[in-house]
């Protein structure tokens, strides 16, 4: 499923926000693979959809925070970044 597609069922699925999540550095050249998660901060759960978690991988976490985020309340919403070890061929 693409970034596009995970966008458009967040916008369905949740109330509004935008995050304060912090990026990790990443070298202009090749920026590392990310996965990019929607947690909900009342219970510490990763934001599942039909028993799946709701997982973006990129190598722009700022977009993938900010689509996940569009629209969420951020006292209830937060996004979370993990680098992915090493880095993925091209």
């Amino acid at each position: 499923m693409t970034l596009a597609a995970f966008s458009q069922i967040a916008h369905h699925v949740a109330s509004p926000a935008r995050s304060t999540a912090t990026i990790p550095a990443t070298s202009a050249a090749q920026p590392l693979a990310c996965a990019v998660r929607l947690v909900d901060r009342r219970t510490g759960q990763t934001h599942r959809i039909n028993g799946r978690p709701l997982v973006l991988y990129t190598r722009n976490p700022a977009d993938a925070v900010a689509d996940l985020l569009e629209g969420r309340d951020p006292s209830v919403w937060e996004a979370r970044i993990e680098p992915i070890e090493g880095r993925v061929r091209q």
